[in-house]
C-alpha cells in the first residue's frame, strides 16, 4: 500500500517538475496535460486510499529516516487515517478542477506553463502537509505552501499591487510560523519526538506539567503549547488580527484565489488544530483562545463583505468568516463539524470563485459589481451555478453549507466552554450577515439592470483599475472570452463551466449524504479526540434521527430564518429600492468609512508595526552599526593605531643618541620594576 501512497503527493510534483523545467520543450498543451494528469492520479489514489479508511484500513509509519540525533529520529512519513484521507480527496478533487478551468482563464497569459508548473506544486505542499506523520514534515508543507502561495499571489509580478500583496502574505504568515516553529520546539524540548503517536501518548502524563517562561509565573506546558501552534493557524487560516493578508491575496489570478481560499492553504490551519485535538483537549485555556478568536473572524470579518465592491473580495471575506466558523468548532471540541464544513466549504467556495472568474472573464477582466448586472440571460450555467454555491454558503437546506454550519451552530450553543455563550451569538448574527453579503453578490451580479455597457468599457479595469496597461495586453483579452466593445457578455467555454458544473454537484449533496458518518457514525474515531466532558456532538447525536429529521429541526431553528431574513434585506436593499444602500451608507459615514477600510487594521500594521519596525532598523544602523561598530571600534581603533603610530614614529629618527637615551631608560625602567619587586 506504501506505493499507493506514493503516488499521491508526488503524481502532482512530477508534472509540476516536467512543466516547470520542459514548458518551452512540450508547449502548453504538454504543460496543462501532464499537470492535470498529476492530479488526477493523485485524485483517483486518493478515492482509493478514502475507501480502504472507511473499510478500517490505517497506516502510520516513516518512509525513511532522515536525520538521527540524541536519540531524536527525524524522518519522513505517512499518517492514513479518516482526517487525513478525507483532506487528501478534498484537495485532490479541487485542485483538479482549478486545473481544467485554468486553461480557459488563463489561455492568453505568457506565463501559462509556468502557473501550472505552480499549481501543482501548491498540490504537491498540500498534500505532504497532511499526510505527514511527525511535526516535522508537518512545518515542511507548511512552509512550502507558504512559499509556493507566494509565488501564486504574484505570478503577475509587473503589477506593483501584486508584488506588494505577496510580500503581505508572506511576511504576515512569518509572524504566525514563528508561534508555530516555538510551539514544535517546545514539543521535542519536553517529549523527546517529534512522531504524533510518541507526543500523544505523552501527553495525558504531561498534562499537568507547568513551565516558567517570564518573570517567574508558572504556566501551563499545554495551554502554552497549544496556543503557540495556534498561532501559526491563525496566520495559515487567517484568523484575527493575522487575517490582512488574505483579501489582498485577491492580486492573484482567480484559478488561485480558489485554490487557496478553498481547500488548500487557508484550510491547513483548521486541519492542524484538529490534528492536534489530543493536546488541545488537555488545555481548556487554548480551547477558549480558539473559540473567541474564532467568533471575532467569524463576525466581524463577515461585515465587510457588506461594502466591498469587487467580486472577489466579497468572496474572500466570506471566506474569512467562514474559516471563524470553522475555528468556533475546534474551539467548541467539535473538531469534526469544523472539518465537516471545510469539507463542504471547500466545494461551494470554490464554485464560488471559479463563477466569480467566469464573470471576469466574460466581462474583460471587469472586477468591479457595480459595473456588472443583468448578467444572468447572458451566462446561464455560470447563474445557476453561482445560486447552488450562494444558497450553500448561507446554509438553505438541502444545499451542503446547512448541515455542516448548522452543526457548528448547534455544537457552540450546547458547549461548556468558557465564551461559548459570546461566540453563539455572533456566529448567530453572522447567518444574517452571511446571506446578506452573498446575495447582494448574486442580485448585483446576475439581477437588475445592465450596468456593463455604461460608458463602453471595452478594457479591463480589474481591482479598480489597479491592473496596468502592459499586463492588459500581455494577457490578450480578445473577444473570444468575453465581450468586445460592442458585444454583449456570453457564456465562458467549457473547460470554465465543466469545473463549476463539478463543483456544483458535491455542493448540493455532500452534506446530506456525510453529515451521519462524519459527526455521528464514529467516521473520525481515531484520527480525532474529544474529552468526554467536552463531547458536545455526542450529545447533538443523541438527538439526531437521519438528514431529513435534521432538516425539519434546522427550519424551525432561528438561524435559517435569519438566513432567509438577509435574503430577503439583499434583495430589498439592491433589487426593489437600489437607492437604499448608497443613502444609509451617507447616513452612517463614520461606521461606512471604518467598514470601508477594514477597521484600518493595515493602515495599524504600516504605520505602527512596519514603520515602526523600519525606524528600529534605521536607528540600530545610525547608532548600533555607523557610530557603534564603524565609528567607535572599527574606525576609532584605526584612529587610536594611527595616533600611537604617530607617537612611536617621533623615536624612530635614525640618531645614535636618541636610541642611547631610549636604551637608558629602558634600563632604569626594567631596575625600577625588579627593585620594586625584590
Amino acid at each position: 500500500m506504501k506505493a499507493l501512497y506514493l503516488i499521491v503527493p508526488f503524481a502532482p510534483l512530477v508534472g509540476s517538475l516536467i512543466a516547470g523545467l520542459f514548458g518551452r520543450w512540450i508547449g502548453r498543451a504538454g504543460s496543462h496535460w501532464v499537470t492535470i494528469l498529476g492530479v488526477g492520479i493523485s485524485f483517483v489514489a486518493s478515492c482509493f486510499v478514502l475507501d480502504e479508511v472507511r473499510g478500517g484500513v490505517r497506516f502510520s509509519g516513516p518512509l525513511y529516516t532522515w536525520i538521527s540525533t540524541g536519540g531524536v529520529n527525524l524522518s519522513v512519513g505517512f499518517l492514513i487515517d479518516p482526517l487525513s484521507s478525507a483532506m487528501m480527496t478534498v484537495v485532490t478533487f479541487v485542485s483538479l478542477m482549478v486545473h481544467i478551468y485554468t486553461i480557459g482563464y488563463m489561455a492568453d497569459d505568457p506565463g501559462y506553463q509556468r502557473f501550472f508548473s505552480y499549481i501543482s506544486l501548491f498540490t504537491f505542499s498540500m498534500l505532504m502537509l497532511v499526510m505527514s506523520d511527525n511535526f516535522l514534515q508537518l512545518f515542511f508543507g507548511w512552509e512550502a505552501v507558504g512559499l509556493v502561495s507566494y509565488l501564486l499571489i504574484g505570478f503577475w509580478y509587473t503589477r506593483p499591487s501584486a508584488i506588494f500583496a505577496s510580500l503581505k502574505a508572506f511576511l504576515v504568515n512569518r509572524v504566525g510560523d514563528l508561534g508555530f516553529l516555538l510551539g514544535i520546539a517546545l514539543v521535542l524540548m519536553y517529549f523527546g519526538s517529534l512522531d504524533y503517536a510518541a507526543v500523544f501518548g505523552k501527553a495525558p502524563g504531561l498534562a499537568a506539567q507547568n513551565i516558567q517562561i517570564l518573570g517567574g509565573v508558572d504556566w501551563s506546558l499545554m495551554t502554552v503549547i497549544c496556543i503557540l501552534l495556534f498561532v501559526g493557524a491563525m496566520g495559515k487560516s487567517a484568523q484575527f488580527p493575522l487575517h490582512v493578508w488574505l483579501p489582498d491575496s485577491m492580486e492573484g489570478p482567480t484559478p488561485i484565489s480558489a485554490l487557496i481560499h478553498a481547500a488548500t492553504m487557508v484550510t491547513a490551519g483548521i486541519f492542524m488544530v484538529a490534528r492536534m485535538s489530543p493536546l488541545f483537549e488537555l488545555s481548556p485555556t487554548a480551547l477558549s483562545v480558539v473559540l473567541i478568536i474564532g467568533a471575532i473572524t467569524a463576525f466581524f470579518m463577515g461585515l465587510l463583505g457588506l461594502v466591498m465592491n469587487d467580486i472577489k473580495r466579497v468572496v474572500a471575506y466570506s471566506t474569512l468568516s467562514q474559516l471563524g466558523y470553522m475555528a468556533v468548532a475546534l474551539g467548541a471540541s467539535a473538531y469534526a463539524a469544523g472539518i465537516f464544513h471545510l469539507f463542504t466549504h471547500a466545494f461551494f467556495k470554490a464554485l464560488l470563485f471559479l463563477g466569480a472568474g467566469s464573470v471576469i472573464i466574460a466581462l474583460h477582466h471587469e472586477q468591479d459589481m457595480r459595473k456588472m448586472g443583468g448578467l444572468r440571460k447572458y451566462m446561464p450555467i455560470t447563474y445557476v451555478t453561482a445560486v447552488i454555491g450562494t444558497l450553500a454558503l448561507c446554509g438553505i437546506p438541502p444545499f451542503a453549507g446547512f448541515f455542516s454550519k448548522d452543526a457548528i451552530l448547534e455544537a457552540v450553543h450546547h458547549s461548556h466552554t468558557p465564551g461559548a455563550g459570546v461566540a453563539y451569538v455572533a456566529v448567530l448574527l453572522g447567518v444574517f450577515v452571511t446571506a446578506l453579503y452573498s446575495f447582494r453578490l448574486l442580485f448585483m451580479t446576475f439581477h437588475g439592470e445592465e450596468r456593463f455597457r455604461a460608458g463602453g468599457h471595452a478594457h479591463a479595469q480589474v481591482d479598480d483599475a489597479k491592473h496596468d496597461a502592459s499586463h492588459a495586453a500581455a494577457h490578450g483579452h480578445s473577444d473570444d472570452h468575453g465581450r468586445g466593445q460592442a458585444g454583449a457578455p456570453k457564456e465562458s467555454p467549457w473547460v470554465v463551466t465543466l469545473p463549476l458544473i463539478a463543483l456544483a454537484v458535491p455542493s448540493i449533496y455532500a452534506g446530506w449524504a456525510y453529515i451521519e458518518p462524519m459527526l455521528f457514525g464514529g467516521f473520525f474515531k481515531g484520527a480525532i479526540v474529544v474529552a468526554p466532558e467536552h463531547d458536545v456532538l455526542a450529545k447533538l447525536g443523541e438527538e439526531f434521527h437521519g438528514a431529513a429529521a435534521f432538516v425539519l429541526h434546522g427550519v424551525a431553528a432561528p438561524p435559517f430564518w435569519l438566513a432567509v431574513a438577509g435574503i430577503v434585506t439583499a434583495w430589498y436593499l439592491y433589487l426593489r429600492r437600489p437607492e437604499l444602500p448608497d443613502a444609509i451608507a451617507a447616513r452612517a459615514k463614520g461606521l461606512y468609512a471604518l467598514l470601508q477600510n477594514k477597521y484600518y487594521m493595515d493602515e495599524l500594521y504600516e504605520k505602527v508595526f512596519a514603520a515602526g519596525g523600519r525606524g528600529l532598523g534605521r536607528l540600530l544602523w545610525k547608532v548600533g552599526d555607523v557610530a557603534i561598530i564603524d565609528g567607535f571600534f572599527v574606525n576609532g581603533s584605526a584612529r587610536v593605531v594611527g595616533w600611537w603610530s604617530a607617537v612611536i614614529r617621533r623615536f624612530q629618527s635614525g640618531f645614535i643618541y636618541h636610541y642611547a637615551f631610549m636604551m637608558i631608560i629602558g634600563v632604569f625602567m626594567l631596575l625600577t620594576l625588579w627593585i620594586a619587586r625584590a
